[in-house]
């Protein structure tokens, strides 16, 4: 089982990177918060690895840090929460920010969450509040990003939204309310329309 790939970014997208281990692409899904600390392509990176592997499938999921892979790890351990929702989970709550809702019990806030209602928000704290404590999650630093064009943001971050379980129609709404300058990022971009969306 793969638990750590180390390796040049080879592409970056919101959602997922490849990473070219001497030679070889690992296809490796990755959460928004762990998108927001990647270098450029072409730098080298390492990531922890949870490897989910199902009948027709072997998908790999990578983290910055360990205490990210193991709240998914806690996340997944959880009864109705697989790999995609866990993953989902940490794009839409920076891992201090769901580590608080756990703790806080703030069921509002947690389904809110596409794929998360109510019952599964309910069962997240139950099971999760106990073993989050043990975590003790820290803030996580700022990280910047190159310049990129703004259409190529905009179809970005509606791409990655949408694979989260947003609706097209909501996201270019929250987008709508949403200035794009010059200086702006996938990554800004992305978390500005998670505060509205997450509203």
């Amino acid at each position: 089982m793969i638990a750590l790939l180390t390796g040049k970014l080879a592409y970056k997208a919101p959602d997922f990177i490849i990473l070219d281990v001497n030679g070889v692409g690992y296809r490796v899904q990755i959460p928004f918060s762990t998108y927001y600390a990647l270098p450029a392509e072409g730098a080298a990176v390492s990531l922890q690895i949870h490897t989910a592997v199902k009948e027709d499938a072997i998908n790999l999921y990578g983290f910055r840090t360990q205490q990210e892979k193991e709240l998914f790890q806690l996340l997944i351990g959880v009864s109705g929460v697989g790999p995609k929702l866990a993953n989902g989970i940490l794009s839409n709550s920076e891992p201090s920010e769901l580590a608080e809702s756990l703790l806080a019990g703030n069921i509002a806030r947690l389904s809110a969450i596409p794929g998360i209602g109510k019952k599964t928000a309910e069962r997240l704290v139950l099971e999760l509040k106990e073993k989050v404590k043990k975590l003790g999650m820290a803030q996580p630093e700022p990280a910047t990003a190159p310049v990129v064009a703004k259409h190529e943001i905009r179809d970005d971050v509606i791409s990655a939204l949408v694979n989260l379980g947003y609706k097209e129609s909501v996201v270019n709404k929250a987008l709508g309310e949403i200035k794009i300058t010059e200086d702006a990022t996938v990554e800004s971009i992305l978390k500005q329309a998670l505060k509205i969306l997450m509203k």
